[in-house]
């Protein structure tokens, strides 16, 4: 290790086209020239006119925020209220958000939903402006995501994440890089962006592969004996068409495609994934005041592994398979009227087919079902001098198609749920430095097809060898109500400070609770009744144009109230840290060099709710850094290197499945921009 160290030390190398750097700083100002949200109205407004408290991650924070394991959770997991740790590399993201499971927030591309488990792995941050974090319920103009798949739906109760893509070139960019890592790791890079008349686009990829290394704890149902190898391609492009030459007037394009294939270290544990994005935009100005916009996505999700008869022997028993398709689609008009009062209202739909199958001799399939999703949406904002308010209602219902679970026919074929949700906030801006907000909201969620069939049978619980999650037929769906209050200011224009308050309960939560580690085996089950409360501090201070620095702290109480369950009440909402606290600086060093450094802590966890079955997990920081230096700039041309350690103190913690982060990484590269 020290001698791959010192080696890419001498290179000065890091990780190919940074994120933030992949445009110059022309462009990168067109992106992000106005600070303006549009995730809480839809259209574009300024943050001090919406009363939700909404935090902006431009491209330039990408590298701080982005680890080696480069999934998208890291990037809003220096914020108050989240805590992400990212599995490995290879596989999906765990934490909270708002003091629940992630599944409470409502993840985003350009205002339709993605997954929070798979997306966030899967697309790349090059294709991206920025990021607009959204705390605190979001669920009137903004449906649950129908992903049946690992952790099942998502609401956004606690909060929404809408990943921006770019739209308008300012001047033509192409980029191209290539890096060198910790365990073998080697990729490349390459994105260009383009004006042709009235027609703006971009694309871009990249190619990574690896040796990786054991991330199981001793004695884990991983049992790697090899390097759990693994190759990454992704490609995406996005083309606007600005309709004669108006902003007010376009159509947009945008795809992009996965291909992730490997073993997890034994030779009967192959996988092979393929991930599809699309998303299609249509938006109009239909008067001085009013607009519309129509929004079409797609989501394919089509992962297949194989599994072996561990630990009687490695032997291929099976190979098995996941095959998700989800379309969602939301249509809004936006009016304004008065002096500053906005009217949004639209319609939004989904439809998600979920099939698992399993094959050895023949192919049989598990659960195959589909559903559908339709929600109308109303929401009104006023502007009264000093006094925002807002308030709306979504009427929602949801429909659930089941022909096969466990590869049988279910005891009933269909189920049906109509629910009217509402939201409400307000903001008071006392002055251009101080400002107070208040907001509150509902939930519903019904249960994933996933939770109800499970991906083994009930039969083969505490059966060695079969890892998987046990069905649950007997699921409730469940709903929520959320409250935050929150005060901003800003004392200069270089120091921010902010203070929120938030309480979240939910009736007959859905939680996964730990049933076996060994085999790992994991299975939904309703709470009675879940509250959670917490406070977040945060300040952000730009002493110089050299030196900036960042600090948040977050303290949350969650329990589970189940009188009827003396195993369950007065636990701990499992995977929630009752503290988190990041700490970021930015450096410009001697030598042209610029530094990032970013410390996380979180305190330790439960994986499960049942006073008798849980494991708590110790508490952990992590410290990592982004090193860069120009080393070359004529006439349009610029040459970078990077250097990215990763976990700087080595800390080989443990996490939920019998995984552990394994420790201290480094990948370094050169990046050419012109």
């Amino acid at each position: 290790m020290k001698k791959s160290l010192l080696l890419l030390m001498a290179l000065a190398a890091t990780q190919g086209i940074a994120y933030g750097q992949a445009e110059d700083e022309a462009s990168l100002k067109t992106y992000q020239a106005e600070e303006v949200v549009v995730t809480a109205s839809k259209l574009p407004q300024t943050p001090g006119n919406v009363t939700q408290k909404i935090e902006i991650i431009n491209a330039a924070q990408f590298d701080q925020r982005l680890s080696g394991k480069a999934n998208l959770a890291e990037l809003l997991s220096y914020s108050p209220g989240s805590f992400a740790a990212v599995l490995s590399r290879n596989d999906a993201n765990w934490g909270s958000s708002g003091g629940l499971a992630h599944t409470y927030k409502g993840f985003l591309l350009d205002g339709l939903p993605i997954d929070a488990f798979v997306d966030l792995q899967s697309l790349d941050p090059a294709a991206f402006a920025r990021v607009e974090d959204q705390r605190g319920s979001a669920s009137v103009l903004y449906p649950t995501y129908l992903f049946m798949d690992f952790a099942g739906n998502q609401s956004p109760l606690a909060g929404t994440a809408n990943f921006v893509l770019k739209e308008r070139v300012a001047q033509p960019l192409t980029a191209a890089g290539t890096y060198y890592g910790s365990y073998n790791t080697r990729g490349i890079r390459a994105y260009s962006q383009r004006a042709a008349g009235n027609l703006h686009f971009f694309f871009g990829g990249q190619r990574e592969a690896s040796d990786y290394t054991n991330y199981g704890t001793p004695g884990s149902w991983l049992n790697m004996i090899d390097d759990p190898q693994y190759e990454k391609t992704k490609l995406y492009l996005k083309g606007t068409y600005f309709l004669g030459g108006h902003a007010d007037h376009r159509i947009s394009f945008y795809t992009h495609r996965t291909w992730h294939q490997g073993d997890v270290g034994r030779p009967n544990r192959d996988y092979a994934h393929t991930y599809t994005t699309i998303n299609a935009a249509y938006y109009r100005n239909l008067g001085q005041r009013l607009s519309g916009q129509l929004k079409v996505g797609y989501r394919d999700y089509d992962r297949s592994w194989e599994e072996d008869h561990y630990p009687a022997s490695l032997a291929l028993r099976e190979e098995d398979g996941m095959e998700q398709q989800i379309l969602p689609a939301d249509l809004s008009f936006s009016l304004r009227h008065g002096t500053g009062d906005l009217l949004t209202a639209g319609a939004d739909y989904q439809s998600a087919s979920y099939r698992t199958l399993a094959e050895t001799d023949s192919l049989r399939l598990g659960n195959d079902a589909d559903a559908t999703q339709l929600g109308l949406y109303v929401q009104e904002e006023q502007t009264l001098g000093r006094l925002i308010l807002r308030a709306g209602a979504r009427l929602s219902q949801v429909e659930h198609d089941i022909a096969l679970l466990q590869g049988a026919p279910p005891g009933s074929s269909g189920e049906s749920w109509t629910k009217v949700l509402w939201s409400a906030g307000g903001r008071y801006n006392h002055s251009a430095t101080l400002s107070f907000y208040a907001n509150a909201g509902t939930s519903f969620k019904a249960p994933s097809l996933k939770s109800v069939g499970g991906t083994i049978p009930l039969a083969d619980r505490g059966v060695a060898g079969r890892n998987g999650q046990l069905p649950n037929p007997d699921l409730d769906p469940e709903s929520g109500l959320s409250l935050d209050l929150g005060a901003n200011f800003l004392p200069n224009e270089n120091l921010i400070l902010g203070l929120r308050a938030f309480a979240i309960t939910i009736d007959d939560q859905i939680v996964t609770e730990v049933v076996s580690q060994n085999p790992s085996q994991s299975r939904d089950i309703n709470a009675a009744k879940t509250s959670t409360s917490g406070l977040e501090l945060e300040a952000r201070h730009r002493l110089s144009s050299g030196f900036q620095w960042f600090a948040n702290l977050t303290l949350t109480n969650s329990e589970v109230d189940n009188p009827l369950d003396p195993d369950q009440d007065g636990t701990e909402v499992n995977f929630v840290p009752a503290q988190t606290a990041n700490l970021g600086v930015d450096l410009s060093l001697p030598a042209q060099i610029r530094a990032s450094l970013a410390l996380q802590y979180a305190s330790g966890v439960y994986d499960s709710i049942s006073k008798a079955g849980r494991r708590k997990f110790d508490s952990h920081a992590v410290l990592n850094a982004h090193l860069e230096r120009e080393i070359a700039s004529k006439d349009g041309y610029r040459v970078r290197l990077y250097l990215d350690p990763y976990n700087l103190t080595d800390n080989d913690y443990e996490m939920p499945w019998q995984f552990k982060d394994p420790g201290f990484a480094v990948t370094g590269g050169l990046a050419l921009s012109f």
